[in-house]
């Protein structure tokens, strides 16, 4: 097991792999954006903990307070990636990452950290099965099975925000709040807005570029979510299928 990781700086910054799937050797637009807010929540605190290799094998996280999500809570951190993926599962990695997150969390005096989850595990989000290991707990729940876990420190809990349980809004289009955290974002939504014109589909893509934004949103976020006929649908980023799948299953509840 190679124990060589390093944290991005903003020295070192526009020199290294962002870890992500994303393997292009030509410049990539969602990466290039990933990088420049990086580069502006690295002196916020945000750490990018990553392998030392080209390799998916990083954990990403922010004090709770600058934290791009509709979560509160004093003093914690909250981990919005933690990704062990290929032939460095299984290894250990994982669990040095955590591992190194819980250090410096007590180190800095830190009432704890959290992350979003799900009762049933969604793509797109770390694995909660994982952390609940390291005594992670549910502390809060919206109505549609999203679930905010917590590591305590002190006995103190972070909770999500009461517009992130809201779950609803007056328009009935395809709406998406994003922001450019992942560098799979730039892509999907492209590929959203060519379906949605090509199929006449009425939709909002909607920028969240700054941190009220987020911390005021209508519903969960981790850097992606979707409404459709007014009702929140998914934190997953969506494929055409999954679209399609959705509008047809929408369709009723305006009949």
């Amino acid at each position: 097991m190679c124990t060589d990781f390093i944290n991005l700086t903003t020295e070192n910054l526009a020199n290294e792999h962002l870890c992500c799937i994303i393997r292009s050797k030509k410049a990539h637009q969602g990466v290039e954006e990933k990088r420049q807010w990086l580069s502006d929540r690295l002196n916020e605190g945000h750490v990018f903990r990553k392998l030392n290799e080209k390799a998916t094998v990083f954990i990403e996280y922010a004090p709770l307070e600058t934290a791009w999500v509709p979560i509160t809570g004093d003093n914690y951190y909250y981990i919005y990636c933690l990704w062990v993926t290929g032939s460095y599962k299984g290894k250990g990695y994982g669990k040095s990452l955590m591992e190194y997150c819980l250090a410096d969390a007590k180190e800095k005096g830190k009432s704890g950290i959290c992350m979003l989850g799900a009762k049933k595990q969604k793509h797109w989000l770390s694995d909660q099965g994982f952390a609940k290991k390291f005594g992670f707990e549910v502390v809060d729940t919206t109505d549609n099975g999203y679930e905010l876990l917590a590591l305590s420190f002190d006995g103190t809990a972070p909770k999500f925000t009461e517009s992130a349980k809201k779950q609803e809004i007056e328009s009935k289009d395809l709406i998406i709040y994003y922001d450019v955290q992942c560098p799979y974002i730039y892509q999907n939504i492209e590929k959203i807005k060519q379906h949605c014109e090509i199929n006449d589909i009425p939709v909002s893509l909607i920028k969240v570029d700054e941190l009220q934004k987020a911390k005021e949103l209508p519903c969960v976020f981790n850097n992606y979510a979707v409404f459709y006929n007014g009702r929140f649908e998914t934190v997953n980023l969506l494929d055409t299928g999954s679209l399609e799948r959705m509008n047809k299953r929408c369709q009723p509840r305006d009949k």
